[in-house]
């Protein structure tokens, strides 16, 4: 279904939520906000068959509609593990819920609808969070961080999708500009795009590629790797030795 959320003029724009009307629309609406979202989300699969170990937990922290555990599920290599699929939307879980049983997947996906911050971290060897840690509260993001850590087996990794900001204000305002290109480019008008952002000011709080890695120091990854990123979009890989 086309995301058309933005397109009628509103006297006054609520917060963005996952609600029913952003759910319905969801795989439109990101495919046409997020450049290179089709490319992290296949890579959570490559990248999970690199680390997930047999007996061991991957957790998709944020699952939405389950994107990212299909893709694991469809691209790991063997199949004696198990999938713990987490988002705190409990129209998104419903949905995803739906789509799975249409879906032929050798691995058990468990869907729970409940904050990633409640969630415990058991027994992992992989992690992923695709876009979920910017709308986590700053102060709490070292928190989630370290408990992912925490649950890690040795050898496990941490996958995790974002938009960026940037130090330089030239560079921020280049990004900008070429990101709101990107959005007019699938189709978006200028009052889709001025409303949506407005509904995610103070939702969606960004960070800068160094206060990421940063953080993945601080909470005990020996080894954090910025491996792709497309405009204000990046993806990082952090291992625990």
């Amino acid at each position: 279904m086309k995301d058309r959320v933005y397109s009628e003029k509103m006297d006054s724009v609520e917060r963005f939520r996952f609600n029913a009307s952003v759910v319905d629309v969801f795989p439109d609406m990101i495919n046409r906000s997020v450049p290179g979202y089709e490319t992290m989300i296949g890579f959570s699969g490559i990248i999970a068959d690199r680390y997930i170990q047999p007996q061991t937990n991957c957790y998709d922290l944020g699952c939405s509609l389950g994107a990212s555990s299909f893709a694991i599920a469809n691209h790991v290599n063997h199949f004696d593990y198990s999938i713990i699929a987490v988002d705190n939307s409990p129209e998104m879980t419903e949905r995803f819920a739906k789509i799975k049983q249409r879906q032929i997947t050798t691995v058990p996906i468990d869907i729970r609808c409940m904050d990633v911050m409640d969630t415990d971290i058991n027994n992992a060897s992989f992690a992923v969070m695709n876009f979920t840690l910017q709308f986590i509260a700053p102060e709490l993001r070292d928190e989630i961080i370290k408990k992912i850590y925490a649950g890690l087996n040795p050898g496990g990794a941490l996958m995790l999708s974002e938009k960026i900001i940037f130090d330089s204000e030239k560079e921020q305002s280049f990004i900008e500009q070429n990101h709101y290109a990107f959005k007019k480019s699938n189709g978006y008008s200028e009052l889709e795009i001025s409303q949506k952002r407005t509904a995610l000011e103070n939702v969606l709080i960004a960070e800068t590629i160094s206060e990421h890695i940063g953080r993945f120091q601080r909470c005990g990854f020996a080894e954090a790797y910025k491996w792709y990123q497309c405009l204000n979009f990046v993806s990082f890989v952090a291992v625990k030795k």
